[in-house]
């Protein structure tokens, strides 16, 4: 079994809370709004870490990360990208398995055709009465478990 944790939106904060859920996981993905470098750099203290940039992430710092980024764990493809609203390819017959977004600060996981598509929501500050969340997620022999976390 492999843990990943999935999370996104922190727009600067990486919560105390965000780094006990993510302690123990294997990798860590980043889907965007990152915010500031050192929250990556809390980050990468925990596992290896995949980051795309999102939208407000426009600063020099920023540069180095790509819109989307495709990686595999655990024999399984996950393409990343900030807003879900963007997707550009055909998941299902682009080979890949996860599909992780961000962006509208709403967790979501749903599946659909095959693949499964993840919002981990927003673990930076609360904006408006969405919930706090990040998502784990656990690839075993028999599939994908993933569990969205609140934090706050």
């Amino acid at each position: 079994m492999l843990r990943i944790g999935i999370i996104s939106d922190t727009h600067g904060l990486l919560r105390p809370e965000a780094e006990r859920q993510l302690a123990g996981v294997a990798h860590v993905i980043h889907a965007g709004d990152i915010g500031r470098p050192d929250v990556l750099v809390g980050l990468r203290r925990i596992a290896p870490v995949t980051a795309i940039r999102g939208n407000i992430d426009t600063a020099d710092w920023a540069q180095r990360y790509p819109d989307t980024q495709v990686v595999r764990l655990a024999g399984r493809s996950f393409y990343v990208l900030h807003d879900i609203q963007e997707l550009q390819i055909d998941p299902a017959s682009s080979g890949i398995d996860v599909v992780v977004s961000g962006h509208s600060h709403r967790p979501r996981i749903e599946t659909s055709g095959g693949v499964l598509y993840l919002n981990p929501g927003s673990a930076g500050p609360r904006r408006f009465n969405l919930p706090v969340t990040l998502t784990i997620l656990e690839v075993t022999a028999s599939g994908l478990r993933p569990v969205i976390h609140q934090l706050v």
